[in-house]
């Protein structure tokens, strides 16, 4: 595999993935979407296709993993809430009910786009001073119209930027992840003759808490927690 494609060799892999895919050759699609992945040159496009692929070819937690990374570095596909859906219909677990953090913070991360929010704080922040600036060296008659501009501009400012400070927060303190495993055990304590609590199946979305040596402690939606093998999910 080589280390480096340029921009045109990595647009003819991708387009020769593509039909690969259209012509059912699963295998050779995941194949060619690998390869930009492993080469820095994937984005949230080669993961919507990946993770399509991996839907195809019946691989339900490969396929969540790739099309919630794809939806996490911003992906547009028009099938994308589609193709996630198809997968979680075919997930085993059904697993309900969301925990008191998870119901306002990443929920509101997750509701609202992250570059759009940072411009919309930086550049109304910036106005805003600009506007007081220009307001203390107006004469009285002006001050009025730029000083009401200023107070809206400011009134926009702080929310977006409390809207910042949540994506930051949720970005270096929530890790989400996704089981691969078939059958993955949770179990009371990190090690492995440790008694089992519950059973999650492949594609199932969970937070990762903490990690001790091959175990990390999972917390399912409806805030159940347990010990499980690391290889047995893939961080989103």
């Amino acid at each position: 595999m080589s280390g480096y494609y340029t921009p045109e060799e990595a647009q003819d892999i991708f387009l020769k993935a593509n039909e690969a895919y259209a012509q059912e050759d699963y295998a050779a699609a995941k194949e060619g979407y690998e390869k930009l992945l492993a080469n820095g040159q994937g984005g949230p496009d080669v993961l919507y296709n990946l993770g399509t692929t991996h839907l195809a070819q019946g691989d339900v937690g490969r396929a969540v993993l790739a099309l919630e990374q794809a939806r996490k570095e911003g992906g547009q596909a028009p099938d994308l809430e589609a193709n996630l859906s198809v997968a979680r219909a075919r997930q085993v677990d059904k697993v309900v009910g969301a925990t008191a953090e998870d119901a306002f913070l990443p929920r509101v991360a997750a509701a609202t786009d992250g570059p759009v929010v940072a411009w919309t704080f930086l550049g109304t922040w910036v106005a805003a001073f600009v506007l007081v600036l220009l307001w203390r060296l107006l004469g009285r008659g002006r001050r009025t119209a730029v000083g009401v501009l200023a107070v809206l501009l400011f009134a926009v400012a702080v929310p977006s930027g409390l809207l910042v400070a949540t994506h930051a927060y949720v970005g270096a303190s929530v890790h989400e992840a996704v089981v691969l495993a078939p059958t993955l055990v949770a179990r009371e304590l990190p090690q492995p003759g440790a008694r089992s609590i519950f059973e999650v199946h492949a594609g199932l979305k969970v937070r990762l808490l903490e990690e001790t040596g091959r175990f990390v402690r999972i917390r399912l939606p409806n805030g159940l927690e347990g010990w499980a093998e690391r290889e047995g999910v893939a961080e989103i």
